[in-house]
């Protein structure tokens, strides 16, 4: 116990000391390394301790250990999904795709990664819903915070409106954003501006992405639409919506004829 609390204790200095050294990927790193390495410590610790104990005993470990290669061997065979669940998670952990405090998609789930281990994968999602992953499921990974992140803007005005003018107000929003305390910090590279992307049936699309910290491409980008939203209504620039036209018909020399409208409420409504 002496042994396993010496170890314990050098793990947290050591893992203590890295995190101070580096930066925050590099913290989130030793974080979902950390309990692996230490439940790894300990389950090898004890064998060699009740190895060791017996030794002690006057026990022959010889036909011991004989038999417990032959116990692994047929437990290897009839736990197939946990041995693969084990190595899938060790390349997982080597190849640090997911770590503790990453946003991912994996195996039609997302969420937050709360812990990471060599057999299962934990996610809290948005509802705050918790699904457990088994790492031999996992064949692809989504991760959207590793390193930095984006949020992608695609805005629809009308067609009236010059594009031009619209992509100058974007950067004034930008710019302002970026001055902000709250936000600018966050905002690792002013906004990109891709273009005129495409044409809608009743808007055309411009596309934009700007680049922020992990996780926090989600804060920024609902904080821009909100300015976005605010300022076009200042200089009365149309965001279109679902809506109906009524035509008519026109007589030959291009007049219409007067409709007369009347606006019901529904208790006006005549029922059957």
């Amino acid at each position: 116990m002496i042994v396993l609390k010496t170890i314990s204790v050098l793990l947290d200095y050591g893992f203590a000391k890295l995190e101070r050294r580096q930066d925050g990927e590099m913290k989130k790193r030793a974080d979902t390394l950390k309990a692996v390495i230490r439940n790894i410590a300990n389950v090898a610790l004890i064998a060699v301790a009740i190895i060791m104990i017996l030794g002690n005993l006057g026990v022959d470990i010889g036909p011991i250990l004989a038999t417990a290669g032959v116990l692994g061997i047929a437990v290897g065979f009839g736990a197939q999904q946990l041995v693969r669940d084990m190595i899938n998670g060790f390349f997982i952990l080597l190849d640090d795709q997911i770590r503790v405090g990453d946003v991912v998609d994996i195996a039609g789930k997302g969420g937050l990664v709360e812990n990471v281990n060599l057999r299962m994968t934990t996610l809290r999602d948005a509802a705050g819903n918790v699904h457990y992953v088994r790492n031999g499921e996992i064949t692809v990974v989504t991760n959207k915070t590793k390193e930095y992140s984006r949020y992608v803007f695609e805005i629809g005005v009308a067609y009236r409106e010059n594009v031009d003018e619209v992509i100058e107000v974007l950067k004034q929003i930008d710019e302002e954003l970026r001055q902000d305390p709250a936000f600018g910090p966050d905002i690792l590279e002013p906004l990109e501006i891709q273009g005129l992307d495409r044409f809608a049936d009743s808007a055309v699309i411009i596309r934009a992405r700007n680049k922020t910290k992990p996780i926090r491409q989600w804060a920024v980008g609902r904080e821009f639409n909100r300015r976005m939203k605010k300022k076009f209504d200042e200089l009365g620039i149309e965001i279109p919506f679902p809506h109906v036209k009524l035509y008519m018909g026109q007589d030959k020399d291009g007049s219409s004829a007067p409709m007369n409208v009347n606006m019901l409420n529904k208790g006006d409504i005549a029922k059957p």
